[in-house]
């Protein structure tokens, strides 16, 4: 018979105890990713706990050394994210501890998520899967005007409420896995601007503040060209600030368009699964709408 895991850890001279992560306040989860360069102000940490679960690692004295998140859509299928351990504690067993806890939560759920370099090791060990590379593209954007491209067919226009369902639906279609209460949580956080095809979304992007200014995502269109087409006005009201995309697209127009718009790669991380593979939930059709850029690699 399998054992349950142990909800309490012995790590080199001192214990740490799993707790819900709703209890702890935000400053110490943002001390937490600032410990390990990542950029997540607290709003951000607020944002995702509201869209998902998680849990924290403790010790004896109540210090956050360990987070990680995950966030379900449907009855079987969860992202997982946010999944940091302080430095100290990274070659320890800390990030696996963490991780069966999570495992205990979703069973019979399939998983994705995004791995660092550094936690690539871990998840490998746990059975996940490789599948793509993630292209973090950021920088200070440049553009000067929204004027789309002469080559695009139907209307670019900023989304608004009454868009919503069409929203949802094509981003079914993009990710493979409906997720209504995320798309609408972040359309409420997000300037959005949409393709419109006669009176049908073909394509849309969402944009919010995030880490060091704001980032794009998730964007989902069903060629290049109009990818480029409804990220560009998100450029254009950016430009001079920072701007960040998460994207799978590492070549062809929406990519070089990306690097000429002052976001060039700057780091990459790679999708991993478990379960079902990305190409598994994939909508057949004739031209079928991709996700070009993600919500943001916690949330896929």
């Amino acid at each position: 018979m399998e054992l349950k895991p142990s909800g309490s850890l012995k790590i080199d001279t001192f214990s740490m105890r799993i707790d819900d992560i709703e209890g702890v306040e935000l400053d110490r989860l943002h001390a937490l990713s600032l410990s390990v360069g990542w950029p997540h102000r607290a709003e951000d940490w607020q944002f995702l706990r509201q869209s998902g679960q998680g849990l924290v690692a403790l010790d004896e004295i109540g210090r956050v050394l360990g987070s990680a998140m995950w966030f379900t859509h449907g009855a079987d299928f969860a992202t997982v994210g946010m999944v940091i351990t302080s430095p100290r504690l990274q070659t320890l067993g800390a990030g696996q501890w963490l991780m069966k806890r999570i495992f205990d939560r979703l069973v019979g759920h399939d998983l994705r998520l995004n791995a660092t370099r550094a936690a690539r090791r871990l998840y490998l060990s746990l059975d996940f899967q490789p599948e793509k590379t993630v292209y973090q593209c950021q920088g200070t954007a440049r553009m000067q005007t929204k004027e789309r491209p002469a080559n695009i067919r139907g209307d670019v226009r900023a989304l608004d409420a009454n868009d919503i369902p069409a929203v949802i639906a094509l981003d079914a279609t993009g990710f493979g896995v409906r997720r209504a209460a995320l798309i609408e949580r972040l359309f409420a956080h997000s300037a959005g601007y949409g393709l419109f095809k006669g009176d049908r979304l073909t394509a849309f992007a969402l944009c919010r503040p995030f880490g060091r200014g704001h980032v794009v995502g998730p964007v989902v269109a069903e060629s290049d060209a109009d990818a480029v087409a409804i990220v560009r006005p998100h450029v254009a009201d950016h430009s001079g600030s920072f701007l960040r995309i998460d994207t799978h697209m590492d070549h062809g127009e929406f990519a070089a368009f990306l690097s000429h718009s002052g976001m060039p790669v700057f780091d990459t991380v790679l999708t991993m699964s478990l379960g079902k593979r990305l190409s598994d939930f994939a909508v057949g059709a004739a031209v079928a709408p991709i996700t070009y850029a993600l919500a943001s690699q916690t949330l896929g």
